[in-house]
């Protein structure tokens, strides 16, 4: 039988992603933070075994995740916030590093001894670190942090067989997403979220972006000499 491990299980994408392995009669063990979510995946399909802890914890991540020989690991906790007017706020990203960046590489930390070749680590981005959008300072640097700690991890990890794959959403219709205050193009379930991630790790791939359309209109602005880019954010700032 696979195993599966989730953290941000609690909700959202890492929820979705939970049932959908369970379904399929995998072992997930899902990990998160709220343990009365946590209790409602497990009453949902008995093959979901949860971990309760918090990642920004070194010592709870050691802890909670020994033992945990899982094949394929996804790391989907997030969270988001943002300054606003350009004031930063130290606490406030301090906050979202902890939790975006510094959350992960606990986890990995912790699980990376019970790691074996064939084994897949994935770690969830997001595509705002591709361009310096206005108040997106602390998560786009958290995920930015993310992906290059990532691509750097896969290749000192592909002389033992373990894979590295980085997942780079648009905007998905989540519990976090909702407290967002401005237009969402592109917006998708998490069910269609499920589905790229799943399409994408069942084609071994090491980089997977979704949807397509939005990825490549702001891959292709990120392509843009500088001086155009800031010209375009600053009417975002405007505006």
């Amino acid at each position: 039988m696979m195993t599966v491990l989730i953290t941000g299980a609690s909700s959202g994408i890492g929820a979705g992603l939970a049932k959908s392995w369970a379904d399929e009669g995998c072992h997930v063990i899902a990990c998160g933070r709220d343990p009365a979510r946590l209790e409602a995946l497990h009453q949902y399909n008995a093959n979901i075994t949860v971990r309760l802890f918090d990642m920004t914890d070194k010592a709870s991540c050691r802890q909670a995740l020994a033992g945990c020989h899982a094949d394929l690991v996804i790391l989907c906790a997030g969270t988001c916030e943002y300054l606003d007017n350009g004031v930063v706020d130290a606490a406030l990203v301090e906050r979202v590093m902890n939790t975006n960046f510094l959350g992960p590489v606990n986890c990995i930390a912790a699980l990376q001894s019970q790691l074996v070749a064939g084994n897949r680590v994935v770690l969830v981005s997001s595509m705002a670190h591709w361009l310096p959008f206005p108040r997106a300072e602390a998560y786009g640097a958290s995920k930015a942090a993310l992906t290059w700690f990532a691509e750097s991890l896969r290749l000192d990890w592909e002389p033992k067989g373990i894979a590295v794959t980085v997942v780079s959403p648009g905007f998905v219709d989540t519990p976090l997403t909702r407290k967002n205050d401005f237009s969402m193009p592109g917006q998708v379930s998490v069910d269609s979220a499920v589905k790229a991630i799943r399409r994408g790790l069942a084609k071994g791939k090491n980089h997977i972006a979704f949807p397509t359309g939005f990825s490549l209109i702001l891959r292709l602005l990120a392509g843009l000499p500088g001086f155009l880019q800031r010209a375009l954010l600053r009417r975002m700032v405007r505006s």
